[in-house]
């Protein structure tokens, strides 16, 4: 069956933010907030801590779970898409080298990850439709959807009489 446009941006960005937040448990795996909070960057260029890998984690799972259903991807697209909006321009908001919640690191590049993220989820979802097209091909499983809800006895006719 094909994929929908919010199953593949579940997939993609659940594979990513677990990665990311997997790779930046190398980077730092401080958990500090406030003015303790220490940061490092992940690749040279988004700050991270140990509750943003958490987060990302959370975020990867999540996604990846999700991916495998037509609805519960578009769920997905159009929570963290909307989730990651708000995430964004709170993000510009505080400015850079501040951190949501005190517990977040933020920085610019960040801001205009989560703005990507943001807007790809909203387009995946918007260009998802709510479900799978209709088929008449099984594709060569069986499914319940292609037995007869009647059987009919097979009936065999006898040769004509000659």
């Amino acid at each position: 069956m094909r994929k929908s446009p919010a199953q593949v941006y579940a997939l993609v960005f659940g594979a990513s933010l677990l990665l990311a937040g997997i790779l930046g448990f190398f980077y730092t795996a401080d958990f500090g907030t406030g003015d303790d909070a220490s940061r490092d960057a992940l690749i040279g260029v988004f700050d991270v801590n140990g509750w943003h890998n958490v987060v990302h984690i959370l975020s990867g799972i999540l996604g990846l779970a999700l991916a495998r259903s037509w609805r519960g991807a578009k769920l997905y697209a159009w929570g963290f898409g909307l989730t990651y909006l708000v995430v964004t321009v709170w993000g510009f908001v505080i400015g850079d080298g501040e951190s949501i919640l005190g517990l977040i690191p933020i920085n610019t590049a960040d801001n205009f990850l989560h703005l990507a993220i943001a807007v790809l989820g909203v387009v995946a979802a918007i260009a998802s439709p709510s479900a799978p097209a209709p088929t008449t091909v099984d594709g060569g499983r069986t499914s319940k959807a292609f037995v007869p809800s009647v059987r009919r006895r097979a009936q065999v006719k006898a040769p004509p009489a000659r």
